[in-house]
């Protein structure tokens, strides 16, 4: 496993937390604010203190391997998912319908098909930035990043911190767009899992879509939608809210 873990609180219940690509080590944290007992945040390949990924890692099969083994590892029963780790989560879902108890999966990007050509062109954009970094010092990959933080927000130097996340993830970027969790969202049919499902408002690379075909393909699940395109920003009460509700 190339992923590193990190455990907070103690005793039961153990959640995993699995954040999104690029998201910084804090960023990381915010799903598992007040949750109970033991949160483990897992740092995938590339972010943070973790390696950078091996050559070829960036594929759902690796990706639920690896966050599988940390659950496996921490004995966790509940598991929470960003983005990129939603879609490891839903993975391990279709192949392990009876691991978890309770899976929270945040604004999912794909399912049983790749990403629409309006996330792709994004993710080409902050890949193409990535590349240039080394002659315009990230100049240009600080300016795609700020014009999606939403007006007014104070976000401190989330922007900064983002950018130097995002530098080493360049094949992660081009790579992931072309890739889903699954092959068909009926193998889902079996999971018994309480499963609730967090759609952003108005975000195309995480469109409301994707969340509502998700939570349909679920037996037991049920959807909320944030009015807003960045709710990690802009709605993290709500957000711990809804979490600590369905997981607390």
């Amino acid at each position: 496993m190339v992923a590193r873990p990190v455990s907070y609180g103690r005793g039961a219940p153990v959640t995993l937390v699995v954040h999104g690509l690029g998201a910084t080590e804090g960023e990381a944290r915010i799903p598992a604010s007040g949750l109970p007992g033991t949160r483990v945040v897992l740092t995938l390949p590339g972010h943070g203190s973790a390696p950078d990924a091996p050559p070829d890692y960036w594929d759902y099969a690796a990706l639920a391997r690896d966050v599988l083994s940390a659950a496996d590892e921490a004995g966790a029963t509940r598991a929470v998912g960003v983005s990129l780790g939603a879609g490891a989560l839903t993975r391990i879902a279709a192949e392990h319908p009876d691991r978890f108890d309770r899976l929270a999966l945040l604004l999912p990007a794909a399912l049983d098909e790749p990403r629409g050509a309006t996330a792709t062109r994004a993710y080409e954009r902050l890949a193409d930035a990535v590349a240039l970094a080394a002659s315009d010092g990230g100049a240009k990959l600080r300016e795609i990043l700020a014009a999606d933080v939403p007006p007014g927000v104070d976000v401190g130097d989330h922007v900064e911190r983002r950018a130097r996340a995002l530098l080493r993830l360049e094949d992660a970027l081009r790579t992931l767009p072309r890739r889903c969790p699954l092959d068909d969202a009926a193998v889902l049919a079996p999971v018994r899992s309480d499963v609730l499902v967090i759609a952003a408002e108005g975000d195309p690379m995480h469109p409301t879509e994707v969340a509502e075909t998700t939570a349909a393909a679920f037996p037991r699940a049920r959807l909320e939608v944030l009015p807003s395109a960045a709710p990690m920003l802009t709605h993290r009460r709500e957000l711990r809210a809804l979490l600590t509700g369905f997981l607390g």
